[in-house]
Order: structure tokens, then C-alpha cells, then sequence
């Protein structure tokens, strides 16, 4: 029944019924307030109580009472809230203080000697993060620069040429390579006798770029022992035979049980030398080495998560690369962000198509390894492979780009081995085999989005088989008829 506010009883005599249900009053100029209280009524209440306020006006003031009550059931509705929020941030700091009371260290205390093979940009980084985690450990990195090892044993920077310029008020460093202005610790030695390097090393931390890993590997091989737990930084799937490092270490050593962990996550190389807050992941098969690593490398700055999944991180870490020159060359060509976000999340869902067929956890792609190494690399400028896109999509030519970079754009050599991949286990992959084109010189980037925009609409979570099979032909299709 509709609830009407009588003002006076008076009222309830001259006014006669109304065919309809809810009855009607010509209102004052102040609206009609109704609260709920006792001076609510139905219309047909044989007992009204008399109103305070003057007859004819149905917009008494509400009671301070009523008021006060209100607010003060806010304020403590706030205060609970409050005190909620409190206590379950309290409890998530005993549960990690208890965590990192149980913590093992044992680790880190019994490693003498880590060798780093490589003294590229994210190399140089990682040996001085983890040479800052114990004074007393030698940190020995193998370079095939002599100017450079010569450099970092000499002044700590890792320089191309120790040249001073002297002033007469400074001394100035010249041909700095990496990190000029972050001084390495005391305990970082670089050599360029493998031998040297190796022995007694407890960890090895790779960073020789994917496509010269092979070749390297085997020229020091009768150096490595077979046991030394190999922690590779190097991201990419080799050209011609489409390995990933799992698969080149074991192979280049001749050992197929060498001990083998992976690092991936979103991680620049100058912020880990700043030791800005990180987090990454190693993975492993054998979870104690993956234990150990993590011992060896968390540190107030940097987390360490762990995973047995392999293959996912390997794969997205791999691909992002390649999915990042795609964002780059869409930047390059002014698209627009809505051209940006599309790309990018068809990218995602071609590398988990990819990976998942490959046997990687879908999990592991959500993850540090996959979408937050995405998000790092395709929407930072300090991503090598993304300026590489910018370029592209510019107007320059790749081998003029790739000429004046003094780094490794792991993204082009790996682009190349997209289309062969995408043909073995029969995953449609448009964006990233667009990429490989374009590297190739077969296919301009303003085509490529033209012929990528022109694809068959998809119905979300509705694709089969058989749909997939058509759309796929009809990519090749059209990447054939533009080499025509």
C-alpha cells in the first residue's frame, strides 16, 4: 500500500477518493520529504498523529535525534572499515615476517664463486646484484673484450675503452658502454680465460645472446663441470633449429643432466643496478635447484618467485620480444592507443595459443613470465626490441637500426623462427608472423596492418576447429598474394 505523510487530520475529510491507488497533493514550494518515522502512515490509518509543524505543510524538518543517529552509525560503519583493512594488513605482515624467519640462507652462505658468462647490459647487472649479496664471494665474469675486462678490474665501470679525460676539475671516463654512472662491487673480476672463470665456480649465470650461445658453449665446454647449475638469462629461441636454451646448454655441453634454471620476469637492467623494487621468476624441474637459485638471488630489492614450468617461461619470454616490436612499429606509425591495446592483447592470446600447445601452464602466462614481461616490454621506451619497432614503423631500414644499437634485440633473430613454429603445431599466429615479414623486408608495416585489420571477424570463446583451420588458410593466403 502507498504511503502518503497527513499533515493534519483535518485533512482527511474534504479530500475524495481517487480512482487511482496512490493519492496526490499539491505540494508547496519546499519538496516532500519522507522519512521514516512514526509520522509515516498509510492513508487509510485510522489514528494520525498530530504534527508539530504548521497545517497544510507536508515538510516538517527532520529531528536532530534522527540525525545524530545517522552519523553516527556512518562514523562507525567507517571505523569498522577501517579497523578491518588494519588487521588484514597486520596479518599479511606476521605471515611474511614468519616466512622470512624460516627462510633458508644456507645457500648463499656455503656459494664461493658464481661465474657470469657475458657482460652484455642485464649480464653486467646480475653480477653485481649478486656480488652485493655477500662480500666475500667472487664474482667472475668471462668477456671476449680485453679493453673491457681491463676496464672493470682496473676502475670498476664496465667501459668499452678506459680513457681519462683530465680537467682541471674532474676526470671524465670516455667510450662508456654500460652503466656509467653505477660503479660495480670489489668483488666482480673479468677475465677472458674460460678456465679461469669456471673453476670453482658453484652457480653459472648465462647472458650470451641465444643465436651465439650454441657455438660458445662448445668452445668451453671441457671447462664446465658437469654438475654446475647453469642459471640462464638469455631470452629467445634459436633460428635454425627452433631450441630453447633448456635445450642448447644440455646439448652445446654434451650433458644432457646438466643442471639447468631459467630467469625471466619484467626486469630492466638499469633499474636492477639501481636496485629498484623487482620481481621475477626461476624455473626449474628439479624444484631443489630451483630453491637454491632463489636463495642465491632474492634480496631486499629484488623477489624471487619459483615454478617447474619451463617450457611457459622460456616461450613467453621468448615471444614477448617479437610481440614487442609489433607494439613498437604501432607507436612508430602514430595508431592510436585503441590500435595499441588490440594488438597487444591478440598478441597474448597467439603466445598462450603457442605455448600451451607446446605444454606450457596456462598460469605461468598471467604470470611474471608472460603478461608482466608483456606489459614491461611493450610499453616502456627502454625496451631494446620496442625502439626497434618505433623505428620500423618510422620509416628506417632494419639494417641501418641494428647498426647503430650496441645491444642485442633478441626480437628480430627470434621473429624469424615465429612462421615455423606457428606451422608445427598448427597455431595461427597473425601478429607475430607479420613481424617476421616485415624484419624480412617481404611486407611494408602499413600493409601488414591493412592485411591484419582485414582478417574474419571471430566470434569470442566460439571458435572451433575447423573455423581456426579456415582462418589460418586464409592468412596464408593472403601473405602469399601479397609476394605476387
Amino acid at each position: 500500500m502507498a504511503g502518503v505523510f497527513i499533515a493534519d487530520p483535518s485533512l482527511l475529510s474534504p479530500l475524495p477518493p481517487l480512482p487511482s491507488a496512490r493519492r496526490s497533493f499539491s505540494l508547496p514550494e519546499r519538496n516532500l520529504r519522507l522519512y521514516r518515522n512514526p509520522w509515516l502512515l498509510p492513508a487509510s490509518s485510522p489514528c494520525v498523529p498530530p504534527c508539530s509543524c504548521a497545517a497544510g505543510t507536508l515538510d516538517p524538518e527532520p529531528s536532530e535525534e534522527i540525525d545524530n543517529t545517522s552519523l553516527s552509525t556512518r562514523i562507525e560503519g567507517g571505523k569498522d572499515r577501517r579497523r578491518a583493512v588494519r588487521i588484514a594488513w597486520e596479518k599479511l605482515v606476521r605471515w611474511s615476517r614468519s616466512w622470512r624467519s624460516k627462510a633458508k640462507t644456507d645457500v648463499l652462505e656455503r656459494t664461493k664463486k658464481v661465474a657470469v658468462l657475458g657482460g652484455g647490459s642485464f649480464g653486467t647487472a646480475m653480477a653485481a646484484h649478486v656480488a652485493s649479496r655477500k662480500a666475500g664471494m667472487e664474482v667472475s665474469m668471462l668477456l671476449r673484450d680485453s679493453d673491457v675486462c681491463r676496464a672493470i678490474n682496473e676502475t670498476h665501470f664496465n667501459l668499452k675503452t678506459p680513457l681519462f679525460v683530465k680537467s682541471p676539475s674532474f676526470n671524465l671516463f670516455c667510450c662508456s658502454k654500460y652503466f656509467p654512472e653505477h660503479r660495480l662491487p670489489e668483488n666482480i673480476m673479468a677475465t677472458t680465460s674460460a678456465k679461469d672463470a669456471l673453476l670453482g665456480a658453484d652457480f653459472c649465470l648465462h647472458a650470451v645472446p641465444v643465436q651465439f650461445s650454441s657455438s660458445f658453449l662448445q668452445g668451453i665446454s671441457q671447462h664446465v663441470d658437469p654438475n654446475l647449475p647453469f642459471i640462464s638469462l638469455s631470452k629467445g629461441l634459436e633460428l635454425n633449429t627452433l631450441r630453447t636454451m633448456s635445450q642448447i646448454i644440455p646439448c652445446a655441453l654434451r650433458n644432457p643432466r646438466q643442471p639447468f634454471v631459467v630467469l625471466s620476469g619484467p626486469s630492466f637492467a638499469i633499474e636492477l643496478m639501481g636496485k629498484m623494487p623487482t620481481a621475477m621468476v626461476v624455473a626449474s624441474k628439479d624444484k631443489k635447484l630451483a630453491r637454491s637459485a632463489q636463495q642465491l638471488l632474492a634480496s631486499p630489492n629484488l623477489r624471487i618467485s619459483s615454478s617447474r614450468d619451463v617450457t611457459g617461461v622460456e616461450i613467453a619470454g621468448a615471444l614477448k620480444n617479437v610481440l614487442a616490436i609489433a607494439s613498437g612499429i604501432v607507436e612508430g606509425m602514430n595508431l592510436g592507443n585503441n590500435c595499441m591495446a588490440a594488438l597487444v592483447a591478440q598478441g597474448c592470446s597467439e603466445i598462450r595459443w603457442l605455448a600451451t600447445k607446446m605444454g606450457a601452464k596456462p598460469t605461468t602466462l598471467t604470470g611474471l613470465s608472460g603478461s608482466g614481461d608483456i606489459m614491461l616490454t611493450c610499453f616502456v621506451n627502454l625496451s631494446r626490441n620496442r625502439t626497434v619497432g618505433v623505428r620500423l614503423g618510422s620509416g628506417e631500414k632494419l639494417d641501418d637500426i641494428l647498426g647503430s644499437m650496441n645491444q642485442v634485440a633478441e626480437g628480430v633473430s627470434t621473429a624469424g623462427a615465429v612462421i615455423a613454429l606457428a606451422e608445427k603445431y598448427h597455431v595461427k599466429m597473425p601478429v607475430l608472423t607479420a613481424v617476421a615479414r616485415i624484419i624480412d623486408n617481404e611486407l611494408t608495416p602499413r600493409k601488414a596492418v591493412l592485411e591484419l585489420m582485414s582478417l574474419p571477424q571471430i566470434v569470442s570463446e566460439m571458435r572451433s576447429k575447423k573455423f581456426e583451420k579456415l582462418l589460418y588458410s586464409r592468412f596464408i593466403e593472403h601473405v602469399r598474394l601479397n609476394m605476387m
